[in-house]
């Protein structure tokens, strides 16, 4: 089993920043594609952003690219969405999720464990 906490949500005006942090416990010797996705009210789920255990492929949803950062830390068991010139278009709730194939997939139902999520509110 593999716990997800989300931290770092909060309320930030339109063009400021946030970052994310997802801490991982339980069994996390294992590799793993950590992922970040979100879900507005009244929305289906969808993709931002994923990164394999290593960190050397990331990948991003078109909506966010260039404004957005993965990054983690495998000794900290943690991994960060740092989100730059947010729009209220990114309001939603944020999950991390973790898969134990080491793939940055862009696809929710390829994940195994996820978090209870972080609300990021985005006020213009």
């Amino acid at each position: 089993q593999v716990q997800l906490v989300e931290s770092g949500g909060g309320l930030v005006q339109a063009g400021g920043s946030l970052t994310l942090s997802c801490v991982a416990s339980g069994r996390t010797f294992s590799r793993y594609g950590m992922g970040w996705f979100r879900q507005a009210p009244g929305k289906e789920r969808e993709f931002v952003a994923a990164i394999t255990w290593s960190g050397s492929n990331t990948a991003f949803a078109a909506s966010v690219k260039g404004r957005f950062a993965i990054s983690r830390n495998n000794v900290r068991n943690t991994v960060w969405l740092q989100m730059n010139s947010l729009k209220p278009e990114d309001t939603a709730v944020y999950y991390c999720a973790a898969k134990f194939v080491d793939v940055a997939s862009n696809q929710a139902n390829e994940y195994d464990y996820w978090g209870q999520g972080t609300q990021v509110t985005v006020s213009s």
